[in-house]
């Protein structure tokens, strides 16, 4: 018999995209398999890691060490690992967490199945079969109405504090047919939403046509029929390619939105941490983008506790965030990884709780500039997408929120029967509260 195996992804939507691809190779020799299962199901676990930053790298872990638990118990027989964590501490977490059956990278994963079919056909007595290569296309997704489509793997920019060119190599760029050819097949699956990701979104092409495509990769999406929506997301602000502006004031299915992480402000940090580009010439791009988009919605990320940073410098980001207003923003505090420039050549000399202090009080800044951007929405009518019911509820997103990471808007369920995951419709926004936006059926 076939095995059956839970998937289980951890960090960011770029992984979601490797446990998709990972899912379509099972489906495609017959294996049974569930995703993120509240519980499991079957006697085979994987465990798609993130090794991001300590706090990632910690849920993996802890996650690995839970499936190994259940392993002894009875409840499982193996417990595979992959992604970013073992790509980067394979040989350290064999010797660390010997429990673990199997452990791949963030590359070779596609062994896995190689392995399953050849112990599946020396069990039986057979000569192992030899699964497909490289992936189908196929239209296997877990998000169902909405998709990630990843465009290029890897990044060379080699900020001073990121380990993810270290653990995913240079950037390489998947060929527009194919990224274009999936998105038409995913349509006609039933997706009309596409978050376009990347670990450097603008980047894309310059490997293989030699100058900066992600333009023409998003006009040409743009005009695949029943393609509603497209979201930009994890642009990097050094050498922005000016023409993407264009398409998304152009394109109606585009949506107003790009999430571009911008770190830091003061002149200090973007040196230290090498993002190549001033103050100057940050806020001079923010200004163009909201000029020749306007009422973009801009998402960014912020860094606090690099090395170095002095109150001063935090005092000029806090000032900036005040004065810029982002529509969304994230923030963290600095984790030191080893092998990156910060690490080798900076001490990590700011104190946890000094770090947790300038989180708070940059977010407590950001829920306050949240709350007002929200509280204007209100009484204003907007197009959104339907993603699920919950309780008395239907829950949706605006063109301006991405799933999981933005805010939703709730419509009642008994004035609104018909609605149903996947829809679009009509609200006018009633009343806000924290991050979430309530709106009543036009």
């Amino acid at each position: 018999m076939k095995h059956t195996i839970d998937v289980i992804t951890m960090g960011c939507s770029k992984n979601l995209v490797d446990s998709e691809n990972l899912m379509r190779q099972f489906e495609r020799v017959g294996y049974a398999f569930y995703h993120n299962p509240e519980t499991l199901h079957g006697d085979i676990a994987v465990v798609n890691t993130c090794g991001f930053i300590g706090d990632a790298k910690e849920e993996s872990i802890a996650e690995i060490l839970e499936l190994c638990n259940r392993k002894e118990e009875g409840e499982i027989s193996r417990v595979y690992v992959m992604g970013c964590l073992s790509e980067r501490y394979r040989e350290e977490l064999r010797q660390e967490i010997p429990e673990v059956d199997r452990f791949y990278g963030k590359f070779d994963w596609k062994q896995m199945v190689a392995d399953l079919e050849a112990e599946q056909a020396n069990t039986n007595g057979q000569t192992p079969a030899t699964p497909p290569c490289s992936l189908p296309l196929s239209t296997l997704h877990t998000t169902g109405h909405y998709a990630y489509i990843k465009i290029s793997e890897g990044c060379n920019r080699k900020c001073a504090y990121c380990a993810i060119p270290i653990i995913t190599g240079p950037h390489k760029s998947r060929p527009m047919e194919d990224i274009l050819n999936e998105v038409e097949m995913m349509v006609k699956d039933g997706v009309h939403e596409f978050q376009i990701i990347a670990q450097e979104l603008t980047f894309y092409g310059v490997d293989l046509y030699h100058e900066q495509k992600i333009a023409e990769l998003i006009e040409r999406m743009a005009h695949i029929p029943g393609v509603e929506w497209i979201r930009l997301h994890y642009a990097y602000p050094a050498q922005f390619p000016y023409d993407l502006l264009r398409v998304i004031r152009e394109n109606d299915n585009v949506c107003k939105y790009l999430d571009i992480a911008l770190q830091h402000i003061s002149d200090n940090m973007l040196c230290r941490m090498q993002r190549h580009l001033t103050k100057s010439e940050t806020l001079q791009l923010i200004e163009t983008i909201r000029k020749e988009v306007p009422g973009i919605c801009l998402r960014t990320t912020l860094m606090v506790g690099f090395p170095g940073e002095t109150d001063e410098d935090f005092r000029e980001l806090l000032e900036f965030t005040r004065d810029v207003r982002f529509e969304r923003m994230g923030a963290f505090a600095y984790s030191e990884e080893e092998g990156t420039y910060a690490a080798l050549n900076f001490g990590d000399d700011i104190s946890d709780e000094v770090k947790q202090q300038r989180l708070e009080k940059l977010m407590a800044l950001q829920q306050e500039i949240s709350a007002d951007i929200l509280s204007n929405m209100v009484g204003k009518a907007y197009r959104i997408t339907i993603d699920r019911r919950e309780g008395d509820w239907m829950v949706g997103r605006t063109e301006y929120d991405s799933p999981e990471v933005d805010c939703e808007v709730l419509v009642p369920v008994a004035e609104n029967a018909a609605l149903q995951p996947g829809t679009f419709c009509n609200v006018r926004i009633v009343r806000t509260e924290e991050f979430d936006l309530y709106g009543e059926i036009i």
